[in-house]
This record gives C-alpha cells, sequence and structure tokens, in this order.
C-alpha cells in the first residue's frame, strides 16, 4: 500500500498538522528516527504501533548506506501490506532524513508507493519564536553553520545547526549583522533558550538556529507609516476651507474645458488593489477612491 513520510512539526506535538496526526493514528506501523521524533509521535501514536530503527551515529557514508538499505527492507513489507509511516521533525522535505529512505526504497522496493505530509517547518516557525516578521518583498536565505561557520553572502539568514555560537557570532558581528538566537524552539526536551548574547550559547546543541540581519537595511512596510499619515491628515483638515473640494481641486484646462483623467476599470482597480495590499509598488499610478 502506502508509506507516508510525515513531517511532526518543529518539536511541540500540538504543532503537528491535521493531516499528519489523522495520519498516524490510522498508520499500521509508525517509524521513527531519533529520541525526539520518537517522543511526538507518541502523543498520538500507542508504542505497540511504533516500529524500532537504528543508526549509527557516523558520517561514513558507506555504513550510512548500509543502515538505511536496512531500513528499507524493514518498512517495504510493512508498506507493501498495509500503511507505514516514517516520522521526523519540521518537514519531511527539509534538511531531513526523509529523503534517504525515499531513494532507497525508489532504489531496492520500488513497488512501495511513497506520500510526503508536509509539516510546520523551523524555517517560517522561528518567526513567531523570536518575535520577528519578514516582510512581504524581502529576501530571506537558507545556510547551515555547524562548527563555527558563518556565511556572509545575504542581508537576511536563517542558519541551523549553529553549533559553535561563539565563533559564529564573532564573524557575523564583523561583518555587519544583527544576530539573535533560538535554541530547541518549540521542544518538550531540554531548555528553549532565545538570546542575542552568544555567552549564554557556549555549549554545542546542534538544535540550535540564528536569524542574522545586515544592519542599517531600509525597511519600511507601507502599514508603518500609519501613525504619521494620520498626524498629516489632521494637520491638513484644519484652516480656512478644511473638508471642502474647493479648496483643493485643480485641473487643466485646455480652450475652457477640464481635462478629464484616465478611469481605470473595474479589473485594473482589482488588480492595482491587489498588487497594493501585497506591498508592490506600482510606478506613476495615483491612488484609486
Amino acid at each position: 500500500m502506502t508509506l507516508y513520510g510525515v513531517g511532526l512539526g518543529p518539536g511541540d506535538a500540538d504543532l503537528v498538522t491535521v493531516r499528519g496526526k489523522h495520519v498516524l493514528e490510522t498508520a499500521d506501523v509508525v517509524y521513527t528516527p531519533g529520541r525526539l521524533s520518537r517522543s511526538v509521535a507518541t502523543e498520538h501514536v500507542p508504542e505497540s504501533r511504533i516500529g524500532d530503527l537504528s543508526f549509527p551515529m557516523t558520517r561514513d557514508e558507506d555504513e550510512l548506506r548500509r543502515a538505511w538499505k536496512e531500513a528499507a527492507e524493514e518498512i517495504a513489507p510493512r508498506a507493501q501490506t498495509g500503511t507505514a509511516a516514517f516520522v521526523t521533525l519540521g518537514d519531511p522535505n527539509v534538511y531531513s532524513t526523509f529523503g534517504h529512505l525515499r531513494r532507497t526504497l525508489s532504489a531496492f522496493h520500488p513497488d512501495v508507493d511513497v506520500e510526503t505530509v508536509p509539516g510546520v517547518s523551523a524555517v517560517t516557525a522561528f518567526t513567531t519564536a523570536l518575535g520577528i516578521e519578514v516582510a512581504a518583498g524581502s529576501s530571506l536565505t537558507l545556510h547551515e553553520a555547524a562548527r563555527g561557520a558563518a556565511p556572509t553572502d545575504a542581508d537576511r539568514m536563517v542558519l541551523f545547526k549553529v553549533t559553535d555560537v561563539p565563533t559564529t557570532h564573532d564573524q557575523l558581528v564583523a561583518a555587519d549583522y544583527d544576530v539573535v538566537y533560538g535554541r530547541r524552539l518549540y521542544m518538550e526536551q531540554g531548555e528553549t533558550v532565545v538570546t542575542d548574547d552568544p555567552e549564554e550559547l557556549t555549549d554545542r546543541d546542534y538544535y540550535t538556529l540564528a536569524y542574522a540581519e545586515k544592519r542599517d537595511l531600509d525597511v519600511t512596510p507601507a502599514t508603518a507609516t500609519f501613525d504619521s499619515m494620520e498626524s498629516e491628515g489632521t494637520s491638513d483638515r484644519t484652516g480656512p476651507g478644511a473638508g471642502t473640494d474647493d479648496s483643493s481641486e485643480s485641473a487643466d484646462v485646455t480652450d475652457g474645458t477640464h481635462a478629464q483623467p484616465h478611469q481605470p476599470s473595474e479589473t485594473e482597480r482589482q488588480e492595482r488593489a491587489e498588487s497594493a495590499s501585497c506591498g508592490d509598488e506600482i510606478p506613476g499610478e495615483a491612488t484609486l477612491r
């Protein structure tokens, strides 16, 4: 039948999607690649339906390939005769072990149907945890930053696997970035830390990310001007003739007639309104009333 790759979200059992929860509750067996993903899965699945897999803690590619072949040989028969699930933290297709399993099954067990159930990724969830808004029109680059790495090729970056925070921090600050860190966000295991002080994160932890933004970026969302617009509008409405059309009306006059401005169609109005709501600029266009 089918193997489902299910994203569990960033670590809180309540952040599993409705679709993911349904698959977990109905699958014949649910495989977990580690203790953290297992702890989240068991909030939705009894231990009796959890399948055991073991993976070596090594960077040796030959040994890793052997481990994934063994895992595929364990999972394939269960997926061929019923429904199996393989869970990962975050999303199955973002910095996940699920890709290894999918490729191995495709190579050695092509008759197994594989479907992916997306999950909430730390790629997006970090914004809420750190109190950050990535506004429409902003660019955002994703990097790994293990062992003190510090990419500096973009205005805004999300860095994953920041295992040597002090070393990474020093390089980013020297390159004119402001940086904030989040460790074990939304995870029930371990202490959640949000800080801009690298001295609070001197110990190494795989589940540490950073948001780095170049200093002095000119970022002013349209709605950020509401306060100033309101005060200016109050000022404009004071004085003689305030609130009357005659005091502000002007028009080009040719041969004694008023030139009529172009009247946009309803379709044009809708398209411009949609563009404006998304923060897009419309050069040379007057405000539609």
